[in-house]
C-alpha cells in the first residue's frame, strides 16, 4: 500500500521548504522529497579553510520588506552590505577600462554611465510598444537608432546592454524577451552571507520530515489526489506541490499525468533555464585596483570576460569573481577550471600586465550539467510576457501546485521569489491565509 500523507512537496529548496513549513505548522501531515544528498537546491554553499563561498545564490536583492532578511534575522545569519544594484553603471565605486586596456578618466567613465543613463530612460516606452516577439535585443537597437550617435558611442552601450542582459538572466540579449528585465527593480540595500546562504535552507527545514536521496520520476493527478513514484515505491496525498526547477518540468525525467494543462503549459513552454556559472578567483595578493567594488572593461575583448567583483572584504583574502554568462557559458561549458582561468587571466593581463598572479584557489560551478537543475535560473523566452510566472502556479485540478523561482513574478530567479511561491502554494493548499511569518517564527 502506498504511503499516505497530506502534502507531498518534491525539492527541498527554499520555495519547498518554506511552503513544507507552513504546512506542517497549520497541522498538515507533509513529507519533502529531495533527489540530492543535501537540502537547498541552488542554494549551496561551499566551506573550505574556515570559508563559506556561495556556489548558487549569493544576494538578497534588496531588503526593504524582504522576508528572505526578516528569516535570515531570526535563523541569526549574518549578513553583509554588497549592493550591486543589478548590473548598475554606478553608484558604488567602478574601475572602467577602454577597449584598449586603458582605464578610463573620471570625465570620459561618467559620459559612458551618462549615455546609459539616457537609453534607459527611453526604454520603458519603447519596451511597451513592442510587439510580442520582440527580443530585448531588439528594443534596446531601437532605442540606440533614436540617439543619432556616432558608431562608436553606441557601440560603447550596446555592449552594456547586452551583458547586461547575460548577467542578470545568464542568456544572449537576442534571446530574451523584450519584457524580461521589466522586474529589474531592487528596494533597499543587498546583503550577502559571509558564513553561507545555507543557513536559510536548514532554518526552514528544521524539524520537518525531509527524504534525501528521493528522486520523483512520476507524479499522477487527479480529482482524488496525487500519486508520485520514487524509484519503485509510491506515495499518495491529497496534493502535491512541485518546487522543482523550469529545466526538470520541462525534461523527460519527471513525467506529470495527465499533462499540465493551460495556462501552465504555455508559460512553461515559454520559459527556460539559462547558462549563467560563476568563476571564483582567490589570489595571494591584491593586484587590482583600489577602492572599488568591481572592475569592468569595454570592448570586443570583454565578450565573455567583462567584468570582476571583489570580493576580499568577506573573509579578509584576495577574491575575485567573474561570471560566464549566456554564451560566454554556453562556450565553455565542459572545459576544465583551468582552461576557464586561463582565458579569464588573460583578460586581466590585458588590464593589469604582469601584476596579475596565478590564483591560490579556484571554484567554478556547473549548473548546465547539474540535473536536477539543469541550469542557474529561468528567464523569459521571446515570446514570453510577464504574466507567465504567475500563469505556471495556477493550481492544477485543486490538487497539484507549482512553485520556485520561475513561479513570481514581480522578482523571478531570486531566493524572494522562491519563499513567496512557497507560501502562495502552501496558502493555495489550505484554502484560507496564513502568515508567511509563521515559516521563520515559533510563537
Amino acid at each position: 500500500m502506498a504511503e499516505q500523507h497530506d502534502t507531498i512537496v518534491v525539492g527541498a529548496g527554499v520555495a519547498g521548504l518554506t511552503a513544507a513549513r507552513l504546512l506542517s505548522r497549520a497541522g498538515r501531515r507533509v513529507v519533502v522529497l529531495e533527489a540530492r544528498d543535501r537540502i537547498g537546491g541552488r542554494v549551496w554553499t561551499e566551506r573550505r579553510d574556515g570559508r563559506a563561498t556561495d556556489l548558487g545564490a549569493s544576494w538578497i536583492h534588496g531588503i526593504t520588506g524582504s522576508p528572505v532578511a526578516a528569516a535570515a534575522a531570526a535563523f541569526g545569519m549574518r549578513m553583509q552590505e554588497f549592493t550591486v544594484g543589478g548590473y548598475q553603471p554606478d553608484g558604488r565605486p567602478i574601475a572602467y577600462y577602454g577597449p584598449y586596456g586603458q582605464r578610463l578618466s573620471d570625465a570620459e567613465a561618467r559620459g559612458f554611465v551618462d549615455d546609459i543613463h539616457a537609453v534607459d530612460a527611453l526604454l520603458p516606452d519603447v519596451i511597451a510598444a513592442s510587439a510580442a516577439e520582440a527580443s530585448y535585443a531588439e528594443v534596446t537597437e531601437d532605442v540606440l537608432a533614436s540617439t543619432g550617435w556616432d558608431d562608436d558611442r553606441a557601440q560603447r552601450v550596446r555592449e552594456y546592454l547586452r551583458h547586461r542582459s547575460e548577467e542578470q538572466y545568464g542568456v544572449a540579449s537576442e534571446d530574451l524577451a523584450a519584457h524580461g528585465l521589466d522586474d529589474d527593480v531592487i528596494d533597499g540595500d543587498e546583503v550577502v552571507f559571509p558564513d553561507g546562504y545555507d543557513r536559510l535552507p536548514k532554518g526552514l527545514a528544521a524539524g520537518l520530515d525531509v527524504r534525501l536521496g528521493h528522486v520523483v520520476s512520476h507524479v499522477r493527478w487527479s480529482s482524488n489526489g496525487v500519486v508520485v513514484t520514487v524509484g519503485t515505491s509510491e506515495m499518495s496525498a491529497q496534493s502535491v506541490i512541485l518546487t522543482v526547477p523550469v529545466g526538470v518540468l520541462r525534461s523527460p525525467d519527471l513525467v506529470i499525468e495527465p499533462p499540465l494543462p493551460e495556462p501552465v503549459a504555455g508559460a512553461l513552454s515559454r520559459l527556460r533555464m539559462n547558462a549563467f556559472e560563476k568563476v571564483f578567483l582567490r589570489f595571494r595578493t591584491r593586484f587590482w585596483d583600489e577602492g572599488v567594488y568591481v572592475v569592468r572593461q569595454q570592448g570586443p575583448e570583454a565578450a565573455w570576460w567583462h567584468s570582476w567583483y571583489d570580493l576580499t572584504s568577506l573573509h579578509g583574502v584576495p577574491t575575485l569573481l567573474t561570471f560566464a554568462a549566456g554564451p560566454a557559458a554556453v562556450a565553455t561549458r565542459g572545459w576544465e577550471s583551468s582552461r576557464v582561468v586561463e582565458s579569464v587571466l588573460a583578460q586581466l593581463r590585458r588590464l593589469y600586465g604582469d601584476r596579475v598572479e596565478e590564483p591560490v584557489e579556484v571554484q567554478v560551478t556547473d549548473w548546465q550539467g547539474d540535473r536536477f537543475a539543469r541550469g542557474s535560473y529561468a528567464y523569459m523566452a521571446v515570446g514570453s510576457t510577464t504574466a507567465d510566472h504567475d500563469d505556471l502556479a495556477t493550481p492544477v485540478g485543486g490538487v497539484l501546485h507549482l512553485a520556485g523561482e520561475a513561479t513570481w513574478t514581480d522578482d523571478p530567479a531570486t531566493v524572494t521569489a522562491a519563499m513567496a511561491s512557497g507560501h502562495r502554494a502552501a496558502v493555495n493548499v489550505l484554502q484560507r491565509d496564513i502568515p508567511i511569518e509563521q515559516a521563520w517564527t515559533t510563537g
